[in-house]
């Protein structure tokens, strides 16, 4: 009797240590993958947000007709910065000079250049009638002489952008599923290693909500050390990555990481408690002489 004791009882440890190994690897997955999905998710914003529109001004505009322009400009959501660039600034620059290797204020006797706004559109830009509609209000602003940005481009880099987020969200969706029936799976094997010591409580008298209430704080428990420990993992890994790759920024998204460090704990109890109440009160509502046949 002893000796079955101890083969249950060192079972049931192999059962729970395995299942919490499992689902420490599928939390840290789920979380490497979440955090990939951020980062392209904030990397694509960057990029929609790096488009720049050229508003040339008209020559003799004074400084307080410069501003209206500005502020003009600034009342549009479609707008994430902008920027005033004189014509002695890009006369100047030392790119208009290589390209342009003659002395043209020199030839002309004047600049012929116009002073003009850099205006860096915001991720609101993906929307082509919207777009449109701002450029064409900003050609009517008083004191604005042409407006410019590179139209096809911006259309080719949304759809190829929005096409890339929607691959993403689709297998984060699809891995997330698999995740949740990994981890159900698991789960149910771990109490299904149990269901002797179910049937022997049952047979002593021992009332539903004594039975379910251990093995309820157990799984909450496996699922926070697995929990914990995916995000150790999920740290060290950010962590060698960073010190082996130093150019990859990864420090800045430590708070990001947190997040989704916090949520593969909570994730890990969560469906840890809700996968073991069904099958745990599946076995005690079974017949004990059908316990052994599932």
């Amino acid at each position: 009797m002893a000796s079955a004791q101890r083969n249950i009882s060192r079972r049931v440890r192999f059962s729970y240590a395995t299942s919490t190994v499992s689902m420490t690897l599928v939390l840290f997955l789920l979380g490497a993958v979440g955090f990939i999905i951020a980062n392209l998710f904030t990397t694509t914003k960057r990029m929609r947000e790096s488009v720049t529109m050229i508003v040339e001004l008209k020559d003799g505009l004074s400084e307080a007709e410069r501003d209206t322009v500005a502020v003009r400009l600034a009342e549009s959501d479609m707008v994430a910065s902008l920027k005033f660039v004189s014509k002695d600034e890009k006369m100047a620059d030392e790119e208009f000079k290589r390209v342009f290797a003659v002395d043209i204020k020199g030839v002309l006797g004047e600049n012929p250049l116009p002073d003009s706004y850099d205006v860096t559109l915001s991720a609101l830009s993906s929307n082509k009638e919207g777009l449109e509609a701002f450029a064409e209000e900003a050609r009517k602003i008083e004191g604005v002489d042409f407006v410019s940005y590179p139209q096809s481009f911006i259309e080719e880099m949304h759809t190829s952008l929005d096409i890339m987020q929607l691959i993403m969200v689709v297998f984060g969706g699809a891995l997330l599923v698999v995740a949740v029936v990994l981890l159900n799976n698991t789960v149910r094997l771990a109490v299904y290693a149990q269901r002797e010591l179910i049937n022997t409580l049952k047979a002593v008298g021992a009332t539903k909500w004594f039975i379910m209430r251990p093995f309820v704080g157990r799984s909450a428990l496996q699922g926070l050390l697995a929990g914990v420990l995916a995000s150790l993992l999920f740290g060290g890994a950010l962590y060698a990555l960073d010190y082996a790759v130093p150019g990859a920024g990864l420090f800045p998204r430590w708070e990001q990481a947190g997040i989704l460090a916090g949520a593969m704990v909570v994730i890990g109890v969560v469906v840890a408690v809700v996968c073991t109440l069904p099958v745990v009160n599946r076995f005690v509502n079974m017949k004990s002489n059908k316990i052994h046949l599932c």
